[in-house]
């Protein structure tokens, strides 16, 4: 079963108690198994206990890309949070892990 991480890489910021997550396709072909495999539902669900707010999904088929938009996904904010290195970065690699079968 192919990992996200085989098929795309990622690209993360963080701005307060926001996490946003770019998924980039390797090869465009890929980018509408992503679109079916990687849901908000799905996201949200992968980062339980995580992210306690709403994930968002914004589609940019045009660059072979999703970007995700996580509300309360870094403990109140990266200089709030008492959990080690929140930030996007980590949850950015987390995600690349999630199978897409």
């Amino acid at each position: 079963m192919p990992k996200l991480r085989d098929l795309a890489h990622a690209r993360t910021g963080d701005k307060g108690d926001t996490s946003n997550i770019a998924v980039i396709a390797y090869d465009p072909a890929d980018y509408d198994l992503l679109r079916a495999a990687l849901t908000p539902e799905r996201v949200q669900a992968f980062f339980r206990g995580v992210v306690r707010g709403e994930v968002r999904r914004y589609e940019l088929p045009r660059l072979g890309a999703l970007n995700f938009v996580m509300q309360g996904a870094l403990g109140g904010g990266v200089t709030r949070s008492l959990a080690l290195d929140a930030h996007g970065k980590s949850l950015g690699s987390a995600l690349l892990d999630i199978d897409l079968g």
